[in-house]
């Protein structure tokens, strides 16, 4: 009977924990050399959200490709500034990790839309020229627009 009355406060401890954590933010960014992540090229924020099941709630997120597009560029890294061709403010730099993929929970302000570019190990730069106003990078890139990719 004491094992049975153990068994079921554990349960419900187990349980308890389970739900708060659901509604809790923890705090997940890439990093490079990290091979944390999974799911190149799909929209991350379908997971990544509050009341979905991804990990953390990301507010910036996306894929980072090699040329050819089939596979992705490890290492680099994303920056989002508050002036077009990477000028003004950096508002936030995003490692991306060994898997190509970039994310963060931290908060960004998008106000009236940031400016964003993406660097390869060797220097490549690539400058998006129209203002975003979500982090949701793959939910247009690899879909309506081309994968986001560097030489």
């Amino acid at each position: 009977m004491k094992y049975l009355i153990i068994c079921i406060i554990t349960l419900s401890l187990f349980t308890a924990c389970e739900n708060e954590d659901e509604d809790e933010n923890e705090t997940v960014i890439s990093q490079n050399y990290s091979d944390e992540s999974h799911n190149l090229s799909q929209n991350c924020m379908n997971c990544h959200v509050q009341g979905e099941g991804g990990e953390g709630w990301f507010t910036v997120a996306g894929s980072l490709y090699e040329k050819t597009q089939t596979s992705g560029y490890p290492n680099g890294s994303v920056k989002i500034t508050s002036e077009p061709n990477a000028s003004g403010t950096t508002i936030k730099t995003i490692e991306v990790d060994s898997k190509g993929n970039f994310y963060t929970t931290q908060t960004i302000d998008f106000g009236n839309g940031l400016y964003v570019s993406v660097y390869g190990t060797n220097g490549e730069e690539k400058i998006m020229m129209s203002k975003i106003n979500t982090g949701s990078c793959n939910s247009c890139h690899g879909n309506t627009t081309d994968k986001i990719w560097l030489e």
